[in-house]
């Protein structure tokens, strides 16, 4: 009987785990819809930010802006952002091990790191890193102040000469089941070249001059897009690590809801069959005792 409550007691304490794991994802869905609201609404303004900015650069010299000069070096900076909960499955686990292999693969050995998320801090200060700052993501939605203090404290290093590149490690969001982890560079900033085939198309078409012209000047604008083309990534990078977060967490605990069905079945079955050999056993001791009062 001592086995038999022993069981019981499993049921209901799976039974209680089970209820809250269903209440987290039914909290977590609830969050992922708010937050890929937002990035949805977000990513189109900060792909068309870097397009600019990057056609921008593409025009002018590396020696027009601070912030596009520079070829890379040893110092180099990266923002981490994590979340700062677990039970989100392998969310930050994935992360950190995209950063450490990237750092391993570009032969960094003493990065200085910017954390956002309590899982980076606390990992990283355990082995003793190079941290610059370590912050809380947050339970409520990442705020644009934020992305504007990371931004202004890496180009302000970067711009001292305390570093010479800055890279951004995140989760890009793509469904409650998909997130891809993403290693971007930030500064300097890569200027890529117009294809010489969307150049001609753009002339072609009867929407205007495909030559864009800028007043003052490119170089006048394009400084003062760089320090907010920074602040945008970063603002992205933080909304898209909150969508992947409460998806992972909503995909985690569905399938710990489902575990925990899987196994008060399988304890209930195992409870019943307990039960029914004990019962078995109690009707052969009376039919026993009834045949030898008989004998």
């Amino acid at each position: 009987m001592a086995n038999l409550r022993d069981i019981k007691r499993r049921i209901k304490s799976v039974k209680n785990t089970q209820q809250i794991t269903k209440a987290m994802k039914m909290v977590a869905a609830a969050k992922l819809k708010r937050a890929q609201d937002e990035i949805t609404e977000a990513r189109p303004y900060a792909e068309k930010m870097a397009e600019l900015t990057n056609s921008l650069a593409a025009k002018t010299s590396a020696e027009s802006h601070p912030l596009l000069s520079g070829i890379g070096g040893p110092k180099v900076g990266v923002i981490l952002v994590t979340s700062d909960r677990g039970l989100c499955g392998g969310f930050n686990t994935v992360l950190i091990r995209t950063m450490d292999n990237f750092l391993k693969e570009e032969e960094v050995s003493e990065p200085s790191m910017f954390l956002v998320g309590k899982r980076a801090g606390d990992h990283y200060r355990r082995r003793n890193a190079n941290i610059i700052d370590a912050r809380v993501a947050g339970n409520g939605r990442p705020q644009y102040s934020a992305a504007v203090e990371i931004a202004t404290e890496m180009i302000t290093r970067f711009l001292n000469g305390e570093l010479d590149e800055v890279h951004l490690v995140y989760s890009e969001f793509k469904s409650a089941l998909t997130q891809i982890p993403k290693v971007q560079r930030l500064l300097p900033l890569a200027a890529t070249e117009e294809p010489e085939e969307s150049v001609a198309k753009g002339a072609a078409t009867e929407e205007g001059p495909s030559e864009i012209l800028y007043e003052p000047s490119s170089e006048a604008v394009l400084a003062s897009l760089l320090p907010k083309y920074v602040e945008v990534q970063i603002f992205r990078a933080l909304l898209e690590s909150s969508a992947s977060e409460h998806g992972a967490r909503m995909t985690a605990m569905d399938s710990a809801s489902k575990n925990a069905k899987e196994m008060i079945a399988k304890l209930t079955l195992q409870y019943n069959r307990i039960r029914q050999a004990a019962i078995t056993t109690e009707l052969m001791e009376i039919i026993s005792g009834a045949e030898s009062l008989k004998g």
